[in-house]
C-alpha cells in the first residue's frame, strides 16, 4: 500500500480558474485524502457572498481535509511596523481558517528578510506560533529556495529550534531544495514528526536550478530530482503525512481539470511508492 497521503494543492487548478468549492470537489473526486487551499481563494469566495460555514458544510459532505492553506504574511519582515501588519492579518487569516476546520497554514520567508538573523527570525516564528496556538492552528515553516533568507532546508531546521516552539514543524518541497542548494540526503537529519506537510513536484535539467521558474515545474515523475531518494528518505525517517502536488503549469492543453488531477494523483503514488512497503497508513 502507499505509504503517504495524497494531498492536491489548488495551485495545480489554477489554469481552470475555478471557484473554491470547485477545486474542492475535483480534488475529492479525484480520489486526493486532502486539499490546499489558498487564502487569496478563500477571500474572493467569501466577498461573493459565500461564508466560511457553508463551505465547511460542502467540505465536510466530500469527506476530503484542508489539510494546510497557502498564505503570505510578512512575519519576519525587518521592519518592525510591516510586521505588526502581518500579524493582525495573520491573526485574522488564520481564524478563519480555524473555523473552517483548515489543519495549518504555511509560513514562508514573505516580505524583506535578507537583514534578518535567523535568531530574529526564530523569535519571530515563537510569536507566530504563539498566536497559531491560541487560535487552535498551526503554523508550517517553509523555506523559499530564492529568498534572501531561510532559503534553505539547514536554515529551516535551525530556525525552527532555536524557535524553541514545542513540536515546531516544517514544509518541504523538493523544488525549493533545488533552487535553494539543499540536498536530499540533508533529509536524514530531521525527524519524520518534525514535518508537517511535504509539496511534490519535479523539475527539468534545463533551465539551471539558478533560473529555474515556478512554471517549469513538472508532475514528479517527468523530470530529473532524485524523487524516490526523496520518498525513501522520508520513509526512512519516520514521514507518514501528506505529499502535496504543487505545480504552477500555465497551460494543460486539452486536459480537463479533473484529467489534470487524476493524472497528478497517479504520478504521486507512482513516483514516491516505496518498494517492499505493504502497510497502510
Amino acid at each position: 500500500m502507499f505509504p503517504f497521503k495524497p494531498a492536491l494543492n489548488a495551485s495545480t487548478l489554477f489554469p481552470f480558474n475555478l471557484e473554491v468549492k470547485e477545486q474542492v470537489r475535483i480534488a475529492a473526486e479525484a480520489g486526493y485524502e486532502g486539499v490546499e487551499l489558498w487564502v487569496k481563494d478563500l477571500d474572493a469566495y467569501l466577498a461573493n457572498g459565500g461564508t466560511i460555514n457553508q463551505l465547511k458544510r460542502y467540505i465536510s459532505d466530500t469527506g476530503i481535509e484542508v489539510v494546510n492553506a497557502i498564505a503570505f504574511f510578512a512575519w519576519s519582515d525587518e521592519n518592525e511596523a510591516e510586521r505588526e501588519r502581518a500579524f493582525v492579518q495573520a491573526e485574522k487569516e488564520m481564524v478563519m481558517l480555524a473555523e473552517l476546520g483548515c489543519a495549518a497554514v504555511a509560513a514562508p520567508p514573505f516580505g524583506n528578510v535578507e537583514r534578518v538573523s535567523l535568531e530574529s527570525m526564530a523569535g519571530s516564528f515563537a510569536m507566530l506560533s504563539e498566536l497559531a496556538r491560541k487560535i487552535g492552528i498551526k503554523p508550517y515553516l517553509e523555506f523559499w529556495g530564492r529568498a534572501k533568507k531561510l532559503s534553505r532546508l539547514s536554515e529551516a531546521i535551525y530556525v525552527a529550534m532555536e524557535s524553541g516552539v514545542p513540536n515546531a514543524q516544517i514544509l518541504l518541497d523538493p523544488f525549493h531544495m533545488h533552487t535553494g542548494g539543499s540536498r536530499v540526503e540533508s533529509l536524514a537529519y530531521v525527524n519524520g514528526e518534525r514535518i508537517g506537510i511535504v509539496h511534490v513536484n519535479d523539475y527539468p535539467a534545463a533551465p539551471a536550478s539558478d533560473v529555474i521558474a515556478d512554471r517549469n515545474r513538472v508532475f514528479p515523475g517527468a523530470g530529473c530530482a532524485p524523487s524516490q531518494q526523496f520518498a525513501s528518505t522520508l520513509y526512512d525517517i519516520g514521514y507518514r503525512g501528506y505529499l502535496s502536488l504543487e505545480l504552477f503549469i500555465e497551460d494543460f492543453g486539452t486536459k480537463s481539470a479533473l484529467d489534470v488531477a487524476k493524472l497528478g494523483l497517479e504520478s504521486i503514488t507512482n513516483t514516491y511508492q516505496i518498494k517492499g512497503v505493504f502497510e497502510t497508513i
